[in-house]
C-alpha cells in the first residue's frame, strides 16, 4: 500500500479519495517539452526522474500536484498535500 511506503495511511487514504473524485481522463504523452523540463527539474532540485516528471507535468498543464512525499515534493514547495488538496476544494 502506498501509505505503508509514506508511513501515514491517512496520506494514502486522501490521495486516493482525491483522485477518485477530481482526476481528468488525461494522458501525459512524453514530449520535448516534458522531457527536458523533467531533466532541468531533477537537476535543479536533486530530484528522481519519476518525482521530476510527476513536477514537470503539473507545471506543463497548469495543474496542482498532489504527493504525499512530504520531503522532496511537499517541503520544498513543488507540491501539496492530500489533505491541503481536499481542503482547498480540488
Amino acid at each position: 500500500m502506498v501509505g505503508a511506503s509514506w508511513g501515514s495511511p491517512a496520506d494514502a487514504h486522501s490521495l486516493w479519495t482525491l483522485m477518485l473524485r477530481s482526476c481528468p481522463d488525461a494522458i501525459v504523452r512524453v514530449e520535448t517539452a516534458l522531457f527536458e523540463l523533467t531533466v532541468s527539474l531533477a537537476h535543479e532540485h536533486g530530484l528522481s526522474a519519476y518525482d521530476a516528471a510527476y513536477v514537470a507535468a503539473a507545471e506543463l498543464h497548469g495543474w496542482t500536484l498532489v504527493s504525499g512525499d512530504h520531503i522532496d515534493l511537499v517541503e520544498p514547495g513543488l507540491a501539496i498535500t492530500p489533505a491541503d488538496a481536499l481542503a482547498a476544494g480540488y
